[in-house]
């Protein structure tokens, strides 16, 4: 059953189907990853369903492989191919997958992939000088997570 909920998730990213996503996951979900931080519940998902949204009509797609379960946690192996959307620039980020479940669902989702391989695709030149710093890491969880709560205050003020 765990691995239909991570083929599921990762399906559904692909078609940029955030709400299938947000399905997959417990209410009490726990992400972390290298660009947003820890991010819990209802925040995680609007993650996703920002991510999705600002990529719709847009050349992306998602692969994954490796689905498995080892023990109690589910693992995959994910890539994403998009254009960073404040630089224009082609990215194609591999990440790392780990899941925990509960009552059918993921209740943690950890995703690990190489920043700095991330940031030289992501910005250039400002990238290679800057992106193996942890100061550079901070500034990426701080930016971040200003977009997530500018995009969730234009959606509750528009009641959607």
């Amino acid at each position: 059953m765990s691995v239909e909920i991570i083929e599921k998730f990762y399906t559904a990213f692909n078609n940029l189907d955030a709400e299938t996503m947000a399905e997959c996951y417990h209410q009490d979900i726990r992400f972390s990853d290298p660009a947003f931080g820890q991010l819990k519940g209802e925040r995680a998902s609007n993650m996703w369903r920002m991510l999705c949204e600002s990529q719709q009509g847009k050349d992306f797609l998602v692969e994954h492989s490796q689905v498995r379960m080892e023990g109690e946690i589910g693992k995959a192996h994910w890539e994403a191919h998009y254009n960073f959307s404040q630089t224009g620039r082609r990215v194609h980020n591999i990440i790392e997958a780990t899941f925990r479940f509960k009552d059918g669902k993921i209740i943690q989702h950890d995703d690990v992939f190489n920043v700095y391989r991330w940031s030289k695709q992501a910005l250039g030149t400002t990238g290679v000088i800057f992106g193996w710093t942890p100061l550079f890491r901070n500034k990426l969880n701080l930016q971040t997570n200003i977009l997530l709560t500018k995009w969730e205050s234009k959606k509750k003020e528009s009641g959607s």
